[in-house]
Parts: C-alpha cells; structure tokens; sequence
C-alpha cells in the first residue's frame, strides 16, 4: 500500500512538472523564433502602422502649408548601419537605442508634425524606426532573462549599465563624437540655410513688389531669424522651430517655382559670397590692427608703477641711490647676462626667474641697459628688491657717450612699430662697445622665463663661431622662418653674398663670444647693412633681418631645449616641451603682462611676480 502511494505521488509531481514546464520551453522556443527570424517582417508592419497615423496627423498641416509640398522619400537602414556610427564592437551596439532616446521624445511632440521636409526628416524617419526596433529587441531579451535565469539582474541596473557603456563609447571614440555633433546642429544649419535662399528670391523681386509671395518669404525670415537667435545646437532651439523650418520650406517650394531658372540663383549666391568674404578680411583686418593697438600700449598698471619708483627715486639721497654689490662687475670669471629693456615688471621676470633657479647664484651678474627715462624706475625697483646673492647693474643710454650720433638718426625707418625703431633693441649689436672687459656674455629678450640653471650653457663649445642661438629651420615647427621672409633677395647684392637655405635662428637666448665677436668686427658690418638697407629695399624692418646679415656663417646652433619660442602667438606649443626647455620667450604680441596673453602660458611668467608687493597692489597690478 506504502508502494502504490508513493508511485502514485511520483506520477502526480512529474504531471505537474510537465504541465508547468512545458509552456516555458514551448513561449522560450516561439520568442527566440521571433527574435531571429520574424522581427524584422514584424517591425516594419508595426513602422507602417505608426507612420499611417503619423500621416493623418499631418494630413491638415500639409494642406494649411502647400499644396505643392512633396512627401519625403522614406529611406529605410538596416541595423547594422546605424549601429556602424556609434560603435565598431558588436556589443557595444546594444547602445544604439540609447542614442535615440531624445529623439523618440520629440517625436511624441513635434517631430512627426516636421515629417514633409527634406532629408533630415528621412533620418528621423530611421531613428524612429531603429528605436522601435531596439525597444522590441530589448524587450523580447527582458523576456529570455525572466525566464531562463532565477539571478535577473532589474532594469533600472541593465538601463543604466547600457548608458554607461554608451557614455564611454562616444568619449573615447573620435567618430562618434563628430557624429554627434553634426546631429546636434543640424537644424539650425538647415534654418540658416533656409533663411540665405529666402533672401536670395527676394533679391529676384522688383523694388516695391509687395506679392502675397514676397509678403510670405519676409514673414518667414523673421520668423526663422527669431526662433534661431544666437542657437548654436538643435537643443537650444524652442519647440515651434521645426515646425517653422517647415513653413519656410514650403515658402521656398513656391518661390522656386515662380523662379525655376538657376542661374540668377548661382549668380546671386556668388555675389553674397564674395561679400561675406570681403566682410571677413576687413574683420580680420580690423582684429589685426586692434591687436598690434593692444600691444604696443602701455597698461594703465604699468605707467603707475613706472610714475611711482620714479618719484620714489627722486626722493632718495644721491648716495641712497647706489645699488650694493657694485664690485666685479666685469670679472670674467662670472656669468654675466644682459637684458636691452623699458618695462620694470619684465625686467623683475627676467632677473627672479634667472637668480632663483641658478645652481650658484653668487657668481650671477646681471646687466640691464634701459633709456634715461625708465633708468629711474628701474633703479628704484632693484633697490627696494635686490636680487639675493647675485649682482645686478643698471645701465642708461645716456651715459654710452661713445655711441655714434648718425646711429640715432638710422633708426627713424618706414615702421610705426616701435619694436622696430627701438633704440635698445638695435644696441644688441654694441655688446662688445658697453661691455669692453667681457669675454663672453648672454643676451635675453625682456620677455622671456628661465626656467633652469644655465651654468651647462656657458659650457657650450663655440667652434670659433660668435653667436650660439636656437635655430628656427625646420618647416614643420611654428617658429620656422628662411632668409628671405624678412631679407629681399631679388636685390643682387643680397643674392650675391647670401644663401635663401641658411638655417636661421632667434634672438630671446644668445651666447655671444665677444672676444671673435671684436676680431671679425661685426659691429662695423651691421652697420653697413644698416645704412644700406635705407638706401635699398635689403630688409624688413626690425633688428632680427640684420641680426641674420650680420652674423651670416658666424651663428652655431645650440640645442632647442635650451630656448623654446612661440607663446606670444602660437596656441599649441606642447606643455612637455615648454616645461623640458630651459628658457621660454613669449616672442610675438601677445606678452605676458598684456591682458591679451595666451592664457594657459601666464602662469609660467606670473610665478616669478610678487603680486603682493605694496607698489603693484597700489596700482591695481595683479594677476
């Protein structure tokens, strides 16, 4: 009896088994045969349901709009090439219904109200449908989870992984992120595109012309020309400018008609561009003079600081003007360094920066030559800010009684740059005449950084040549320059004696050997190049050209590591080889202490400036 319970138990618990489990496997066999086989007849008969009552909505716009309006030809894509644009992985693809998302939700709004535009609705048209399919596809996997796995992971957790894996696809794939931006603005390009051909059939209109078409096209440029605003982005815009990009194009749909001749069309478009593009070159003619306004004025902070230490000076004893640690000046045993300057704050950079990163600051001297009107301020700031263990001399022009007069004279050239007429930066060429016991010195520009001690500099062997600088020769960097940028060698004279191939090089960093330097006697060749180039067209203005003539077969390139250029005008100078180099030069316009510096380089210049000091903060100097 115990038996026959048992196996009439068994026989119960396994129908039961079987009526439960049956249905699973036979609905998991049918979803999976959807799932492969009949999904894709499945989503274009549900597509077609929906864009037929997409159709009837529309149908009383179309007829308010135009007759004439054609419907878009309904461009269908398989899967695969949308899931090609957003990612090359397989399984990334899942993401493809993420990127949707936002427009499925302006189509429930005011998406299918736009659907008899041009092609950019076809592709809405495809998302829609691909978003169809995806939410179905998700769908039908949602259903093979719950029933083959007790471990389901919830939705909330599989919609998010999904978003984080379509995040990380579109950051790091370059492609996407172009993709996505053509999407973003695609429709206020189409709107500003529209608005152009708009004021093109005006133009075709005879002057007082008020047609009901003309009337129409006016009204809709306002209407576009309003909507779109300063948008940048399709997000920007509100949700009647699709539907006003719409009546446009049925406005345009009639005026072409009315006008089907292209020519006018193409001549009228030729004529706007050349317009625009004249426009253009005076804005950017304008931008240039602006900038070269801007950089040759003097900021409001720094005529302040120049006017306070200068009556700070004054009022100071004549032995209180003396700055301490005169003695040795000219030991050749020192490292001697010069800067030809007029601005205090640069000349501050240049000495900190120089004495702070040196290995043995107490065998620096520094020289700063400057005119007799800046020498006052310039002097009162040393003395208030003495340089440490290292020694500094301050130099006027005034007291060079040995410098030519007929040398001021040649310095009135065909520029209004001062930069080019300056007479500090034509006394470079003296070194040998304001420092006679020297042998060797090195020259900065007022507006470089140093960064590293230079002690290896002067270790450098010359080979017999004068001048040992950076060489700007190589065509694939920014600072590359060749001889007859700024030297005419379509002057016999210059073709004769010079070759266009030389490699140049730049001022900012020099090592002069001033002992080869008074041996060949450059000094007197610059000078010959000087006055020539007054009596013919040899040079551009400026002391670079002349620099280039002057020590021709007498320059040795040094490693580039040791000066860096172009952050005064060149954005994209890489952050490794700026902080490698061991001085930086913000040659150009754009100088540090402007306020139209290049911001992301101020930094390695402002570091070296006290911008606590009781004289900047008096002058509302700070960074």
């Amino acid at each position: 009896m115990k038996l026959f319970r048992r196996c009439q138990r068994i026989l119960i618990l396994s129908l039961l088994s079987l009526s439960v489990f049956a249905p699973i496997v036979l609905v998991s066999h049918r979803l999976k045969y959807i799932s492969s086989i009949g999904r894709k007849e499945f989503i274009e008969d549900l597509s077609n349901i929906k864009y037929r009552t997409d159709e009837l909505r529309l149908e009383a716009i179309q007829q308010e709009a135009s007759e004439d309006l054609k419907e878009p030809r309904l461009v269908v894509y398989e899967d695969k090439d949308l899931i090609s644009v957003i990612s090359h992985d397989s399984e990334k693809s899942k993401n493809a219904g993420d990127t949707t998302n936002a427009l499925e939700n302006s189509r429930n709004g005011t998406t299918h109200e736009n659907k008899a535009a041009d092609g950019q609705y076809q592709q809405r048209g495809v998302s829609y449908k691909s978003a169809e399919k995806e939410q179905f596809s998700q769908t039908v996997k949602k259903g093979q989870n719950i029933l083959s796995t007790s471990n389901t992971v919830p939705d909330e957790k599989i919609k998010e992984t999904k978003e984080v894996q379509y995040n990380h696809t579109v950051q790091t794939d370059p492609n996407v992120r172009s993709q996505s931006r053509k999407v973003m603005d695609e429709n206020v390009k189409q709107m500003k595109d529209q608005v152009i051909r708009a004021k093109v059939y005006l133009k075709f209109a005879s002057p007082g012309n008020n047609s009901q078409l003309v009337k129409e096209l006016k009204l809709r440029i306002k209407e576009l020309e309003r909507v779109v605003g300063d948008a940048t982005k399709d997000s920007d815009l509100s949700k009647s400018a699709l539907q006003k990009m719409r009546y446009m194009e049925s406005s345009l749909s009639k005026a072409s008609q009315v006008f089907p001749d292209c020519s006018p069309m193409a001549a009228k478009l030729r004529a706007m561009t050349g317009s625009a593009e004249e426009q253009v070159q005076s804005q950017k003619k304008q931008a240039s003079y602006l900038l070269h306004l801007a950089a040759g004025t003097t900021p409001k902070g720094l005529h302040c600081l120049s006017m306070r230490l200068t009556a700070e000076y004054f009022a100071l004893e004549p032995e209180q003007r003396q700055l301490p640690n005169q003695q040795s000046l000219h030991d050749s045993e020192l490292y001697h360094y010069v800067v030809f300057s007029d601005n205090i704050l640069a000349c501050a950079v240049v000495v900190n920066s120089t004495v702070s990163n040196a290995a043995e600051p107490e065998k620096i001297v520094l020289h700063v030559v400057t005119d007799s009107l800046n020498f006052p301020a310039i002097s009162m700031w040393f003395l208030v800010n003495p340089p440490g263990k290292a020694k500094i001399q301050i130099q006027s022009t005034d007291s060079f009684e040995w410098l030519p007069t007929k040398y001021k004279n040649a310095l009135m050239q065909n520029s209004s740059d001062p930069r080019y007429t300056s007479e500090l930066n034509h006394l470079r060429f003296y070194l040998p005449n304001i420092f006679p016991k020297l042998s060797k010195i090195v020259l900065f520009d007022h507006d470089v950084v140093v960064q590293r001690d230079l002690t290896g500099l002067w270790k450098v062997n010359m080979k017999g040549k004068v001048n040992g600088a950076v060489g700007t020769c190589q065509r694939n960097e920014p600072s590359f320059r060749q001889m007859d940028t700024y030297i005419n060698f379509s002057e016999p004279l210059v073709a004769k004696k010079f070759d266009v191939k030389t490699c140049t090089w730049a001022f900012g960093l020099n090592l002069f050997d001033l002992r080869e330097w008074r041996r060949r006697n450059l000094t007197a060749r610059y000078q010959k190049y000087l006055e020539l180039g007054f009596r013919k067209p040899l040079w551009v203005a400026g002391t670079l050209p002349l620099g280039w003539l002057t020590f021709y077969n007498h320059t040795m390139n040094i490693n580039t590591r040791w000066h860096i250029l172009g952050l005064g005008y060149e954005s994209g100078v890489a952050r490794g080889n700026i902080e490698r180099a061991a001085v930086i030069h913000y040659d150009g316009l754009m100088k540090p202490w402007l306020d139209i510096v290049i911001g992301k380089y101020k930094g390695y210049w402002s570091k070296y400036v006290n911008y606590d000091h009781p004289y900047l903060q008096q002058c509302n100097i700070h960074d």
